[in-house]
C-alpha cells in the first residue's frame, strides 16, 4: 500500500509543478506582450457543443410498471440486501482495520477514523431506511405508490446551465486592462508553487 500512496503523492507534486510552470509562462507572457497573450487566448477560446449528443440522457425512464408489477421480487431484493449490509456494518466491520488499510500516515488516522464511523452510521441508516421501504414494498406497494409519486418532483435545470454556458467578455477585458498586476501576481504566485514543488520533491 506505501508504495501506491508514494507514486500517488509523486504524482500530485510533478501535475502541480507543471501547472506552475505554465502558470508562470502565462504570467510572463502578459507581463512581455499582453496582445500577444489576448490573440493566443482568442485563438484557444473555442465553444463546443455537446447538447446535442448528450439530449439522449434527458429522458423520463418509466420503471414504476415493472417494479410495482412484481412488487414481492423487488421488496424481497430490497429487505434481503439491506439486512446483508446492516448486519456487515453492524458485526463484521472494523473500521480501526479498515482505516489501516488506506491510512499510511498515524498523524492524522483519529480524523479518518472518525470520517470512516461516520460513514458507516450513515450506511447503517441507509439500510434501515431500505428494510422499512422493503417492507412497504412488500406489503402495502399500493401506499408505497403514493408516497413515490408525491416526492416524484422534476426539477428544471436547463436554465442554471444556460446561464453557466454564457461567456463572460467583462473578465477578459478586466483583466487585459491591468496586465502588469496581474502578470506580476500571477508570476509571484507561480513562483511560490514552483519552489513549493521542487522542494517537495526533493526532501
Amino acid at each position: 500500500m506505501d508504495i501506491f500512496w508514494d507514486i500517488g503523492l509523486h504524482t500530485v507534486k510533478i501535475l502541480t509543478l507543471l501547472f506552475g510552470l505554465l502558470g508562470m509562462a502565462f504570467s510572463l507572457l502578459l507581463l512581455i506582450s499582453p496582445r500577444l497573450t489576448k490573440s493566443a487566448g482568442s485563438f484557444f477560446n473555442r465553444n463546443i457543443n455537446v447538447e446535442p449528443k448528450i439530449s439522449f440522457l434527458d429522458k423520463d425512464i418509466k420503471t414504476e410498471t415493472l417494479i410495482y408489477g412484481h412488487h414481492v421480487v423487488f421488496g424481497l431484493c430490497m429487505v434481503a440486501g439491506s439486512l446483508f449490509a446492516f448486519t456487515f456494518f453492524v458485526f463484521d466491520l472494523n473500521i480501526s482495520n479498515f482505516a489501516n488499510v488506506f491510512i499510511v500516515s498515524k498523524k492524522y488516522f483519529l480524523i479518518f477514523e472518525i470520517i470512516f464511523y461516520a460513514f458507516a452510521w450513515v450506511a447503517k441508516i441507509a439500510c434501515i431506511l431500505g428494510i422499512v421501504l422493503g417492507g412497504f414494498l412488500l406489503f402495502a406497494p399500493d401506499k408505497m405508490r403514493n408516497v413515490d409519486q408525491k416526492v416524484s418532483i422534476w426539477f428544471e435545470t436547463r436554465g442554471v446551465f444556460a446561464k453557466l454556458d454564457q461567456t463572460g467578455p467583462e473578465l477578459d477585458v478586466f483583466l487585459f486592462r491591468h496586465p502588469f498586476f496581474f502578470g506580476l501576481t500571477g508570476a509571484l504566485v507561480s513562483f511560490l508553487i514552483i519552489t513549493l514543488s521542487i522542494v517537495s520533491l526533493l526532501s
